[in-house]
């Protein structure tokens, strides 16, 4: 059991997302108010400021012209399908995404607070983002480093790959799904499938001061696991089910985020997933997965504020 709490992080199953929680999100990559009603991207439960997660959908790029964009922010709480990765406590991030095309790569980096210690997160994506009939697809692959980790070999390093689809069935309404998958999910030998769905509301222009926009976005996901190495247990990480709701405010290039998260996991089994090291003893005892009864608030219900900025 110490051995899995040093190897574990905070969250079992990847969707490339820096690279989410965003630290924005549910908010506008672009950061400017939707002229076009574009609305606030709607969080699929994604990993910091991944592309999956970060940057909406454009189908509309010069065939051959290279853009940039940054993005940098500060949260409450850094949180990902329901989870902190940032003990509940305040963190930041930036991430820099260049596209030519449909096509796109990024780098982007937060901060965490996680059991193995690590200076950071460090989430490298790559993909594509295509519109086919009236439906935007982001198909992309994002790796996630955590530098500096302590007690732990080989560490905690995984890749995933992730998909997205973004429709808009109305002038306000829009709805997002999608799925990620993970082969070993955070080193620990168990892969992870994740799907979610959400959707959007966005309050039209017209009723609002220039350059401003309002977006009330919210979304649910669904977590399952395979095996984890023998040296881990050799069970299955718990499945579980996540979701959120928030509204976004944007102006110009700076977005508020304001958001709840929940999940179904119990405190036993929080800690299971998470290996919280300030996880405390009082629970029900599982001789296989938590023999000790440890419970982690890793899990439980948070209301999270975050303020970013986006320039392109």
């Amino acid at each position: 059991m110490k051995l899995l709490n040093e190897r574990l992080r905070s969250v079992g199953s990847s969707v490339a997302a820096a690279a989410a929680a965003l630290l924005i999100a549910g908010g506008s990559v672009r950061g400017q108010a939707p002229a076009d009603n574009s609305g606030a991207a709607i969080s699929l439960g994604g990993h910091g400021w991944s592309s999956f997660e970060a940057t909406p959908v454009t189908s509309d790029r010069a065939a051959n012209q290279l853009e940039f964009s940054f993005r940098g922010g500060f949260a409450t709480d850094y949180m990902y399908r329901g989870t902190t990765l940032s003990d509940h406590k305040p963190a930041v991030g930036a991430a820099i995404e260049a596209t030519f095309a449909q096509l796109y790569a990024g780098i982007a980096v937060a901060s965490v607070k996680l059991p193995t210690q690590p200076a950071a997160e460090i989430s490298m994506s790559s993909g594509v983002r295509q519109k086919i009939g009236d439906i935007d697809f982001d198909l992309g692959v994002t790796y996630f480093l955590y530098p500096g980790e302590i007690s732990t070999s080989p560490g905690t390093d995984y890749w995933q790959v992730a998909i997205r689809a973004d429709k808009r069935i109305a002038e306000s309404l829009r709805v997002a799904g999608g799925f990620a998958y993970s082969p070993n999910v955070s080193n620990t030998g168990a892969w992870s499938w994740y799907a979610a769905g959400g959707v959007g509301i966005d309050v039209p222009s017209r009723l609002l001061p220039p350059d401003v926009g309002v977006s009330f976005t919210g979304g649910a996901g669904y977590s399952w696991f395979g095996n984890q190495s023998q040296e881990l247990g050799g069970f299955p990480l718990p499945a579980y089910l996540n979701w959120q709701a928030g509204v976004t405010f944007t102006r110009k290039v700076f977005n508020l985020d304001l958001r709840y998260y929940d999940t179904n996991l119990s405190k036993e089994n929080c800690f299971v997933l998470t290996g919280d090291p300030n996880a405390r003893p009082g629970g029900t005892v599982d001789p296989v997965t938590n023999p000790e009864g440890l419970t982690s608030r890793w899990c439980s219900t948070t209301f999270v504020a975050k303020l970013s900025f986006a320039l392109n």
